[in-house]
């Protein structure tokens, strides 16, 4: 047995150890002139329209007669505005533009005819039964959106590494008042940073879309106008509207006998 699973605590804890004292500093303190208020809240950076086209093609698990509805909605799974970062965290100027990258899904619930039993066309009788398919149409795209509001530029992290001085004898072969001069590769010293930055976000406002869709490999069997196929292409022209935001530090002025 390794000696890590002999001794899995691998940091030795004093538990009877007694609780510091942690000093602190304000930074940014609420403790703002009278009437002043300092709140955390989600800032409203734009509102905007997105458009963009689909094409897709549906092949169906069995024959369809017609389409009887279609429920379809816009699902959005990633909304990111790219931010140029600052070592400071600087807000950007109001009407800057910025990358938003967008992607997610269509998606339709489609319910259909489909023939029972072979074609399901007895004479100028139709039997058929009343089926559902789902199906999620993706789309990805970025479009490049003018702030309405300042947003607050991520601060850049950073690592400095520093070294000391040491002289170290050279040892046999070498003049006795000669010494290696530089620093110690065995030992590593760093002052880092790191900033927890927040993150704009979006929300989904509201979506439209227009379809036109089109079987391409129906048969026509049966009584006059009647028939089936199983590939359908599609085509969708699609809209909506999202709010894009980030929480920020806001300054309010308190109302009266709230100071």
């Amino acid at each position: 047995m390794s000696d890590y699973n002999k001794n899995k605590n691998c940091v030795n804890v004093d538990q009877s150890a007694s609780l510091d004292h942690c000093d602190n500093t304000a930074v940014d303190s609420i403790l703002t002139p009278a009437g002043i208020r300092t709140v955390h809240v989600p800032v409203d950076l734009g509102v905007y329209r997105v458009s963009s086209n689909l094409e897709a093609h549906i092949k169906f698990p069995e024959p369809v007669m017609e389409i009887k509805d279609v429920k379809k909605k816009v699902e959005i799974v990633q909304c990111r505005l790219m931010t140029i970062p600052t070592s400071n965290g600087d807000f950007s100027d109001e009407g800057a533009e910025f990358p938003l990258l967008l992607s997610g899904y269509v998606r339709k619930n489609i319910q259909y005819a489909t023939p029972c039993g072979g074609t399901g066309f007895d004479g100028s009788c139709v039997s058929s039964n009343i089926k559902s398919l789902t199906v999620r149409v993706p789309f990805k795209c970025m479009t490049t959106i003018t702030l309405d509001s300042p947003v607050q530029l991520p601060r850049t992290n950073n690592r400095q590494e520093f070294d000391f001085f040491r002289a170290q004898d050279l040892g046999t072969g070498y003049p006795e008042k000669d010494q290696y001069l530089s620093n110690d590769i065995s030992q590593f010293h760093q002052y880092c940073t790191n900033y927890y930055n927040q993150l704009p976000y979006c929300e989904l406002i509201s979506s439209s879309i227009l379809e036109w869709d089109e079987s391409t490999d129906r048969v026509s069997d049966g009584p006059v106008g009647e028939g089936y196929f199983y590939n359908m292409l599609e085509k969708m022209s699609i809209n909506f509207t999202i709010k894009v935001l980030q929480k920020q530090q806001v300054r309010l002025r308190a109302l009266d006998g709230d100071e």
